[in-house]
């Protein structure tokens, strides 16, 4: 088992470092000066110059990517010294020279063009906002999505099962942002008298009395949106894979030996069925922090989403950089979970 976490972390390694390459030569080919979106077009040489400088603009791009490494990497050569020291947060291992050493250190994002704040600190600020969306919607989609896949499954042909299908056929066939402007419209909108809801809302609000306190009715509409099409999905699947498992031959001799329904359904065949699921459940999940861009942006949730697109309106790439990253991260960390769930639900799986 410790060879094969060793290998996926190294297959991991290798994938985010591809992606490091490609978001970083994806936005230094774009034609946008960051220097002049951050000034404004009025603004003289002399700012401009001393902007591009600050932010290391003024290398050449084989140079910024070298540097944006050494950034990223846990393990770093950095200079000797306070200023360094409080940027990068580093701890010294030893000196590879008299002005620098190689210290182990937090990846470092560096900082916004627009706010000068430090981007992993803006991260961290929305970050938790959209854990929150996602987890409570993949939770929304697990529960009613193998429910109903399994009830469809064991009612197969019968009015619950076409119900069923077509609820899943209509899921997938709705892209999220749509799906969220059509329900932000109905629900928020046309029966918000009835339904209490707002068209756009954060997980925190203001009260003059309270102070920030968390408004929980505002992720209703955003979270039946994003789970809308997972949910979808998952239906099939577990529909699919339950009709599979149920026509097995030892299904069968559990039913000759008196097993009840249920023990039959959901010890026996629900756990043998879960493997696709647990695949859709895991991509879908880290899919859900990628599609809450949009959705956020819908309800004006103030999330991962809003904030990268709110940073790609202002060019500030910095930003939207380090939220490409931090998917691609949880991508990579939910896969290699997902590989060490399927040895420990289905022994069968060998270490490959």
């Amino acid at each position: 088992m410790i060879s094969y976490l060793i290998r996926k972390l190294f297959y991991g390694l290798a994938v985010m470092l591809g992606i490091v390459v490609v978001v970083f030569f994806l936005f230094n080919i774009l034609p946008v000066d960051p220097a002049r979106m951050t000034q404004g077009q009025r603004a003289d040489v002399q700012s401009l110059q001393a902007i591009r400088k600050e932010f290391g603009l003024d290398k050449p791009v084989p140079v910024q990517f070298a540097y944006y490494l050494n950034d990223l990497s846990p393990i770093g050569i950095h200079l000797n010294n306070t200023e360094e020291q409080q940027r990068y947060h580093y701890v010294k291992l030893f000196s590879v020279s008299k002005a620098r050493v190689l210290a182990l250190k937090w990846p470092y994002l560096r900082r916004s063009y627009q706010t000068h704040k430090e981007v992993a600190a803006l991260l961290l600020e929305v970050i938790p906002n959209t854990l929150v969306l996602a987890t409570t919607a993949m939770f929304f989609a697990i529960i009613i999505g193998v429910f109903l896949g399994v009830l469809s499954a064991v009612n197969q042909n019968t009015w619950i099962d076409k119900l069923a299908i077509g609820f899943s056929t209509l899921g997938i066939s709705a892209p999220s942002f749509f799906a969220g402007i059509i329900i932000a419209w109905v629900f928020g909108f046309e029966l918000s008298k009835y339904t209490g809801l707002d068209m756009s809302g954060s997980l925190y609000t203001y009260d003059p009395f309270k102070g920030e306190v968390i408004a929980w009715r505002n992720l209703i509409l955003p979270v039946v949106t994003l789970a809308l099409r997972p949910l979808a999905i998952i239906v099939q699947l577990t529909r699919n894979a339950m009709l599979d498992v149920l026509g097995q031959d030892y299904i069968r001799t559990a039913k000759a030996k008196g097993l009840g329904r249920n023990a039959i359904i959901y010890r026996h065949a629900l756990k043998n069925a879960l493997n696709p699921v647990i695949t859709a459940i895991a991509n879908w999940f880290a899919s859900l922090l990628a599609g809450s861009f949009f959705v956020e942006y819908v309800f004006g949730y103030n999330g991962l989403g809003k904030t990268t697109v709110d940073a790609l309106e202002m060019s500030d790439f910095p930003v939207v950089m380090g939220s490409i990253l931090f998917i691609a991260f949880i991508f990579v960390v939910i896969n290699i979970l997902v590989d060490i769930i399927y040895v420990w639900v289905d022994p069968r799986v060998k270490l490959n």
